[in-house]
């Protein structure tokens, strides 16, 4: 599929204090992807990120900047900044960290991919993903929390943590973005079970995905615990969801005497 023929395309950046990375990380995309516009989603860093942010949309036309008031959580950011796309008239709308992790280099496969899929997912499980700069803690738990989710939800993704992805405007207009109430990393888990549900086609490509090396992270374990208790929730709420579809089917089947 030609660039062309996906329509106008945006990644969203959200950002808090990544003054550090952000032009690095915007000039790289821009680089590598001239024809893709970037949205940088800034919620009110005091480090003055919003400030370069602005810097570099007046330098560039294809960069703009949505300003946010409070950190109020990724996924608060990411649903504000799907909003603005979606009123702009974008026909992809993706999603990329502002600080490395995800290297702009590869969005080519990403795009590539989305000729066959509604969702595509930059992923580190599958075969020719990678991980650089993790110990191997983090590798396992990373592992493990996808290996639940996937059976806690039923999900065929490999890595449905990942934060590296691409939507179609269609996918995003199909799942219900008003009803999303996780903020935090789950947020992306949602997306991607919604998906699912909707019985969309979801593509993952390998990518290597690097730990950032500038700035500090914002996972701590407070993440943790809500996407642990969030997806636990999810999944049982659709174990009885299914549950009670058997018991339906099966008093709609008995022949009554």
């Amino acid at each position: 599929m030609s660039r062309a023929a996906l329509g106008r395309v945006v990644v969203v950046i959200p950002t808090y204090n990544e003054v550090e990375n952000l032009a690095w990380i915007v000039g790289r995309l821009r680089a590598a992807e001239p024809e893709v516009d970037v949205m940088v989603v800034d919620d009110g860093s005091p480090d003055g990120t919003g400030r370069l942010a602005d810097t570099l949309a007046a330098e560039d036309p294809r960069v703009s900047v949505v300003h946010r008031t409070q950190k109020a959580g990724l996924g608060a950011a990411y649903l504000h900044g799907f909003a603005v796309a979606l009123e702009r008239g974008y026909d992809v709308v993706g999603e990329m960290d502002a600080d490395g992790s995800h290297q702009p280099e590869q969005l080519h496969r990403l795009l590539d991919a989305l000729e066959g899929a509604d969702l595509v997912i930059g992923s580190r499980w599958v075969k020719g993903g990678s991980v650089v700069n993790w110990p191997l803690s983090r590798k396992a738990l990373s592992v493990g929390g996808n290996l639940y989710a996937r059976a806690a939800l039923g999900i065929p993704v490999r890595d449905v943590t990942a934060g590296y992805r691409l939507f179609r405007r269609s996918t995003l207009e199909a799942i219900d973005l008003g009803s999303v109430e996780s903020s935090g990393y789950c947020f992306q888990t949602d997306l991607a079970w919604r998906t699912a549900k909707a019985g969309l086609r979801i593509a993952e490509v390998p990518i290597e995905f690097v730990e950032r090396v500038r700035g500090e992270s914002k996972m701590d374990r407070s993440v943790a615990t809500e996407s642990l208790r969030r997806i636990t929730g999810w999944g049982l709420r659709e174990r009885r969801r299914q549950a009670g579809a058997v018991l339906s089917k099966m008093r709609g089947d008995r022949v009554p005497v």
